[in-house]
């Protein structure tokens, strides 16, 4: 038997802050030797923090991850281990995304990546050159300071293995394994039985399925030693990275680290004989016949045993049922990580959140009741960093600490419901009872006066007093009137933010929340600058219908009742008056319903349709119950509408990413900002496939008209949030 322990893991880092880094990486070594590890694997980047971005251009970054792979290197950390640590690395003019192996105080070779990320959130080829020479390994020259510290002038760099005494071990770098030819299968054919994926991967709803399934897939069909290592927790930016450190043995997951955790360090241990792997391989005449005339990959030799003989005191491990989350504990779980690492990272005293009563400013509310649960806990369960984060955060005396959810909310949370006339008794009972259940500090704040303040305002400097359509006041009053009450509420909540902890006499400031989903941005179902507006937002990538269940499970596996209710609730803005014959409802001001803008955010990014691919496909999809021409009058409202809001996109608060087909502008989804709204062009194609087929094609009012394409009033939750286009549609309000 040849016996091998290996230790991977994931990591909460923080992009640039290398004394965090360090102290984790450290930490994780620690905890590897401690199980008798052999093999230490990190994740991707590890040193400087995966998401440095345009801070990997700086010469500093690199020259600071030499001096802390020097630290490494001068103590004993890999003496007796095999330890994989990722840093950027500058060859001649070109600068690579690597991994450094190292084992008893020498770097053994450079492992450079050869595919990058660069779809979606990831733009890794702005930053990093492609490796691109497969046959051969190269001479690399240490910097000076490193090279006399180790003695060592240089190492192999490159694509290729290290053949140690009693096995061979390879590196593979997170977007490789996806690739269409990855590189462990070619290494495999070469002999090599260890593979250490590093990684930086991100949390998506529903994403965890398809990374596992390729370490299995990896294994399978070949045999071999699958380690994954990745990032655990929020960086710096919209991403939470979602761990699931795993090790994979012959197509069976053996070890399987947390998806979300608080802890900044998880190591993930295994035990595994690689006999096992080299028997699997002997037994397929097809892996056979490959390797006998496979392509030769260069390789490092190392001098060193990294295995044991048999030995009854080292247990093998055995495969595991995967352990899967559900959609609704991934909302929970995922966005109540993040906003805890972006509060005790930040600086701040708590979190402000305005709560009108309905599904997404709740939903944020019990994400944030979710979080302060997961403290406690982690506190409950001897987590020292995440105490002493929580009693710096409470500020609690006297060694006291968070003992109970509830009460740790009311320390770091405040709700407030902003009321106008427009708002109906339920919303506010809705928010108060929700708030009592989390334990936050809630206020009731009316905001009618300051309403009729500026009302009185415009009225002085106009000599008019617009007023809502039901009252006989036209479509631009109507919009007006509701936007300056969404509007208001944005200036409160900041102001409350920054103002209530002086009034409780307690230091610093507090994060102010969104609560906007993704469905409205990509409709553009929110008022530019106003509670949407926020520091950031944990559900601005999340799908309405996601949200409800997610309100669902919350209500039962969270014990907050009252989200049973606000969940059944109909949407509404509660922005103009309710009357006995008129009552708000959103998906009434949208033109569209919640399931059918999922159906159209999925369409127009993930399978990247336009106009009219997104009207064939929805043929085939809704033919059964709608005419061609009725299918084509939605895919143009829907299409009229985002192109006149896609402005919002711009300047949308920082959000959690979870979704596919999120709008978000920053980096994710990249498109112009000012459309031609009528799309005249593509509309018409349209028209022409409705007539071949048998309906009619109908534009959506007067394409001659600009003034008609003023957005229609719409809002969410209760605490308002209105979009609107005036006269030129790509002008909102």
């Amino acid at each position: 038997m040849r016996l091998l322990k290996v230790a991977t893991c994931n990591l909460n880092q923080w992009a640039m802050d290398y004394d965090c880094n360090m102290k984790n990486i450290k930490e994780s070594i620690a905890q590897a030797k401690e199980a008798g590890a052999v093999i230490r694997l990190g994740p991707e980047l590890e040193i400087t923090g995966y998401g440095c971005e345009d801070h990997f251009l700086e010469l500093d970054t690199v020259n600071h991850a030499w001096e802390c792979l020097k630290e490494l290197l001068v103590g004993d950390w890999t003496d007796g281990i095999l330890c994989s640590f990722g840093m950027p690395v500058i060859k001649g003019s070109e600068r690579y995304n690597c991994q450094i192996i190292c084992m008893n105080r020498k770097i053994i070779m450079i492992r450079p990546k050869m595919w990058l990320a660069n779809d979606g959130n990831y733009r890794e080829l702005r930053w990093f050159t492609a490796w691109k020479q497969r046959d051969q390994l190269v001479d690399f020259q240490l910097p000076n300071e490193i090279s006399e510290t180790l003695s060592q002038e240089s190492v192999p760099f490159g694509f290729g293995y290290i053949q140690f005494l009693d096995t061979a071990v390879a590196a593979e770098i997170c977007e490789e394994l996806f690739t269409p030819s990855p590189p462990h299968a070619e290494l495999a054919l070469n002999g090599v039985e260890v593979f250490m994926n590093a990684s930086g991967s991100h949390h998506q709803l529903r994403k965890l399925d398809i990374r596992l399934r390729a370490f299995i897939g990896a294994t399978h069909t070949r045999g071999g030693v699958y380690m994954y290592s990745n990032h655990q927790g929020c960086d710096g930016g919209r991403l939470y990275y979602d761990g699931c450190a795993s090790v994979v043995v012959n197509g069976d997951v053996v070890a399987q680290g947390s998806q979300f955790s608080l802890k900044d360090v998880e190591v993930v241990i295994a035990q595994i004989d690689l006999e096992a792997v080299a028997s699997l391989r002997g037994s397929i005449s097809s892996f056979q016949e490959q390797a006998s005339c496979k392509t030769r990959v260069p390789f490092v030799e190392a001098r060193y045993n990294l295995c044991q003989s048999f030995n009854l005191k080292m247990c093998l491990s055995s495969p595991l049922k995967i352990k899967y989350h559900s959609p609704e504990e991934e909302i929970a779980f995922g966005p109540g990580c993040w906003l805890w690492d972006y509060l005790r990272r930040s600086g701040a005293s708590g979190f402000l959140l305005p709560l009108s009563g309905g599904a997404d400013s709740s939903a944020v509310a019990a994400i944030v009741g979710c979080m302060c649960q997961l403290v406690v806990k982690e506190i409950a369960n001897g987590d020292e960093q995440v105490k002493a984060d929580a009693i710096r955060i409470g500020q609690y005396k006297n060694g006291l600490y968070p003992t109970d959810s509830k009460e740790f909310a009311k320390r770091i949370f405040y709700t407030v419901f902003m009321g106008s006339e427009n708002s109906s008794e339920e919303t506010k009972s809705r928010a108060k009872v929700l708030a009592d259940e989390i334990g936050s500090w809630h206020l009731d704040v009316p905001i009618d006066g300051v309403v009729s303040a500026l009302l009185s305002l415009f009225q002085t400097v106009t000599g008019k007093r617009p007023k809502y359509k039901v009252d006989g006041g036209s479509n631009s009053e109507n919009l007006g009137l509701q936007n300056i009450q969404a509007r208001i509420r944005m200036v409160l909540a900041f102001m409350f933010a920054s103002l209530l902890p002086w009034v409780h006499n307690k230091p610093g400031f507090y994060l102010v929340l969104g609560s906007s989903n993704v469905d409205e941005a990509l409709r553009g179902y929110l008022t530019k600058y106003d509670c949407s507006a926020a520091d950031i937002n944990p559900i601005g990538s999340i799908s309405k219908q996601d949200l409800r269940a997610f309100l669902r499970w919350a209500a039962t596996h969270l014990s907050y009742a009252s989200l049973a209710d606000i969940e059944a609730a109909p949407p509404t803005a509660e922005l103009e008056p309710i009357r006995s014959n008129y009552s708000q409802l959103d998906e009434v001001d949208m033109g569209m319903t919640y399931e059918e803008l999922s159906v159209y955010g999925r369409m127009r990014k993930i399978f990247r349709c336009g106009p009219m691919s997104m009207f064939k496909n929805l043929c085939y999809r809704w033919g059964a119950k709608l005419t061609p021409g009725e299918v084509a009058e939605k895919v143009k409202h829907f299409f009229k509408y985002y192109s006149i809001n896609r402005h919002k996109m711009t300047v949308l608060t920082p959000s959690y990413h979870a979704e596919s087909y999120s709008p978000e502008d920053n980096r994710f989804d990249l498109r112009q900002f000012l459309y031609n709204a009528r799309w005249p062009y593509q509309f018409r194609k349209i028209d022409d496939l409705v007539r071949e087929l048998g309906g009619d094609g109908v534009h959506l009012g007067d394409s001659s008209d600009q003034a008609k394409l003023v957005d229609a009033p719409h809002g969410a939750g209760g605490m308002g949030v209105v979009a609107a286009g005036s006269g030129n549609p790509n002008v909102g309000l």
